[in-house]
């Protein structure tokens, strides 16, 4: 998600203002490590433009998110998803990013909605960071207890002027029960389901289907992990317009991604 060089640890600590709102936030502990970020584009096919950038937690050399996960835990969840919201802002400030900014967070690390977006607030409004140019993204897969819970938290972020989207979707737990609890502005079709689906009808089946439901519900499809010029296609054809994958441009550690200009659909 970022790409400035990375801080000293005590960078990702202080939060203690926000420790004396709720009950998930009083943990003394410092993170007790450190993380970056590599930025990769979601672009807008149509247009031929960056329509947002998705900040990718990395280690502080570049290793894979994996190294990164693997050191947060049921103790420091809540101060890591904290840092990760600060840290990508800044990032995106000092990087002059002018698309959207989407963040991943974890959902099982808010307690109080209102009380834990209140650092992102502080964070944003310091770097003088647009609240409508930041992208919250939740990942179908990460199992939440509490569903209308979880609808909650998003309805805050959004009422907050976030945007918000479900990623992996069609891959996780939630699925269409979720979108009929809350509708967010976007959903991101999970990559399994855009492989070869120029060549897979029952892929492009269920597609479809989702995208009728998206537009019944107002809702914009981002298609992931694109990696052909037929995948791009099809899914043009189908009405997608923003996707992103490795066909556009792999993720830029600490950079802005160049999109490759050969990967554009040819004009009609």
């Amino acid at each position: 998600m970022s790409r400035t060089m990375a801080p000293a640890a005590s960078a990702f600590l202080p939060l203690e203002a926000e420790a004396r709102h709720c009950g998930g936030c009083d943990a003394p502990e410092r993170l007790g490590f450190l993380f970056d970020y590599a930025y990769q584009p979601i672009v807008d096919v149509a247009t031929r433009r960056v329509f947002a950038h998705e900040a990718l937690v990395r280690g502080p050399a570049g290793e894979p998110a994996a190294h990164v996960l693997a050191q947060v835990t049921e103790i420091n969840r809540y101060r890591f998803d904290q840092a990760c919201r600060v840290k990508a802002i800044k990032g995106a400030q000092a990087l002059g990013m002018q698309a959207l900014l989407s963040i991943n967070f974890l959902p099982n690390a808010v307690y109080k909605p209102e009380v834990c977006i209140r650092t992102t607030l502080e964070a944003a409004r310091a770097a003088g960071f647009p609240l409508d140019h930041i992208l919250f993204e939740v990942t179908e897969g990460e199992r939440v207890q509490d569903g209308p819970w979880f609808a909650q938290i998003l309805r805050e972020y959004k009422r907050c002027g976030f945007k918000t989207a479900i990623d992996d979707f069609g891959a996780g737990y939630a699925g269409l029960k979720l979108l009929a609890d809350f509708q967010p502005d976007f959903i991101k079709i999970d990559m399994d389901l855009v492989r070869d689906i120029d060549t897979r009808r029952p892929r492009q089946t269920i597609v479809r289907g989702l995208m009728q439901v998206c537009r019944d519900l107002d809702i914009q499809v981002i298609a992931e992990g694109i990696e052909t010029p037929a995948e791009r296609d099809f899914l043009a054809e189908e009405g997608v317009r923003l996707m992103q994958g490795y066909l556009f441009a792999r993720p830029a550690f600490r950079a802005l991604a160049e999109v490759n200009t050969a990967a554009w659909p040819a004009r009609g």
